[in-house]
């Protein structure tokens, strides 16, 4: 059996806290970097998907829950009032109406009765006496958040009309920056387009440049057209003084018919042509005599 992982492990276990403690220090920097790290990460997505509108119509809507939390407290205290005040009233009339049974009991002369119709009605006293504490409390505390519902309601007003115009900056300096984005090219969107663009343009004149290329090699007679129709130089010269030849003919046909020349007469003119040409040509033609 090796004795090497086992004198490791008893190095380890003899080895001071102080050691250990400072082998670990470093470990613990880097974890802390790499959470900061990962917050600065974290917060900076955050930041970018946060939308500001959002966030206002968010905390909106959670002050328009509170002010409906406070309405409802309203509401139960005013419930819980209004409970004491009905049996307020069923007590004092239980009241009343013990003192007359105890004042009826004494003109008959049953004073037992009488004392002990005004003992029940001295023990319901007692009790409106508290119940009259707690509808004054209750009342106060209905006071009071009735004050503050409506001190919440004009900031939840105030809020709104803030946001609304916060919400209304905001998207028309969005809105601006994207014209001024788009105008100058910066945009994401404008910038593929313009891209696309600059491609395009590079290609068509890669295009026109090779074709240049083309023809001037054709002209030079370094390249071959197997197909005809390419012609040098010499030869479009040519057609060029012959195009220009056959228009000056029918350049001078078309004035001798503005002048006034017949058609009978230019064929006699033709006819008197052919007549010394015949008469020419035996005197041009050598005889040649028998022998």
């Amino acid at each position: 059996m090796d004795a090497g992982p086992v004198l490791w492990v008893l190095s380890l276990e003899l080895e001071p806290e102080s050691v250990r403690r400072g082998r670990a220090k470093p470990m613990s920097g880097v974890m802390k970097r790499m959470g900061m790290i990962f917050r600065a990460k974290a917060n900076k997505a955050l930041d970018r998907a946060e939308d500001p509108r959002e966030t206002l119509d968010y905390s909106y809507q959670k002050q328009l829950e509170l002010l409906q939390k406070v309405r409802r407290g309203v509401a139960d205290v005013a419930t819980s009032r209004k409970r004491l005040e009905l049996q307020l009233n069923q007590l004092q009339s239980q009241s009343t109406k013990l003192e007359d049974q105890g004042r009826k009991a004494l003109a008959l002369g049953r004073e037992d009765l009488a004392r002990e119709a005004l003992s029940r009605r001295a023990a319901l006293q007692q009790q409106v006496t508290d119940l009259e504490t707690q509808h004054a409390t209750l009342q106060g505390e209905e006071e009071k958040l009735t004050l503050a519902a409506q001190r919440l309601q004009a900031k939840v007003d105030a809020f709104r009309t803030k946001k609304e115009t916060i919400k209304a900056t905001y998207t028309a300096a969005q809105a601006q920056t994207r014209i001024g984005e788009a105008f100058s090219g910066i945009s994401e969107e404008m910038g593929d387009v313009g891209l696309a663009i600059q491609r395009a343009e590079d290609k068509t004149a890669q295009l026109q440049a090779r074709a240049g290329a083309i023809d001037e090699l054709l002209a030079s007679g370094a390249l071959d057209d197997p197909s005809g129709m390419h012609k040098d130089d010499i030869q479009a010269e040519l057609d060029r003084l012959s195009g220009g030849t056959d228009v000056e003919l029918e350049l001078q046909r078309m004035k001798a018919e503005l002048a006034g020349g017949t058609s009978g007469g230019q064929q006699a003119i033709e006819g008197g042509t052919g007549q010394q040409q015949s008469q020419q040509q035996p005197q041009d033609t050598p005889r040649f005599d028998k022998q």
